[in-house]
């Protein structure tokens, strides 16, 4: 039950009352807030640097012109590469170091998780698909000339 602060004593804290204990009322009220849909666990993991979460730990003190590091997990071996850069560095950047430091070690991942959104990981990929000269095509949902082998 919540309790409210009527500003008009009297009828309006009567009704207010009511309402609040009215099981009907309270079952119908709007939600302010999303629903939190059911929690999906990740897919067990069979091989190492195939799957990896990607982050940054930002707001440094300057150290060699860094102030960030950017931070690559892989989710089943637990092991982590840390390569300093900058806050505002370019997706170009972030793509060479990529490359550099877990690719050229690792192999291109499956899956990818960050906080920064899919658009970061969108332009991660594509740039990375760039420097190793992989064509990515893509195509439009339901698209039989070019998706026919897939469906």
């Amino acid at each position: 039950m919540v309790t409210r602060n009527y500003w008009w004593p009297g009828i309006t804290k009567k009704v207010g009352k009511y309402v609040d204990g009215y099981n009907a009322c309270q079952r119908m009220k709007n939600r302010t807030k999303a629903l939190a849909g059911k929690l999906m666990a990740n897919k067990i993991l069979k091989k190492v640097w195939m799957h990896s979460m990607v982050d940054f730990i930002t707001k440094l003190p300057l150290v060699a012109e860094k102030d960030a590091i950017l931070v690559v997990y892989d989710r089943l071996s637990k092991m982590t590469h840390f390569m300093a850069t900058i806050e505002g560095t370019s997706v170009e950047e972030l793509a060479r170091l990529f490359r550099d430091n877990v690719w050229k070690l690792h192999r291109l991942l499956e899956s990818v998780i960050s906080n920064r959104g899919p658009q970061f990981a969108v332009r991660l990929t594509r740039e990375l698909n760039k420097m190793l000269e992989i064509e990515t095509r893509l195509s439009i949902v339901f698209h039989p000339q070019t998706d026919r082998q897939t469906e």
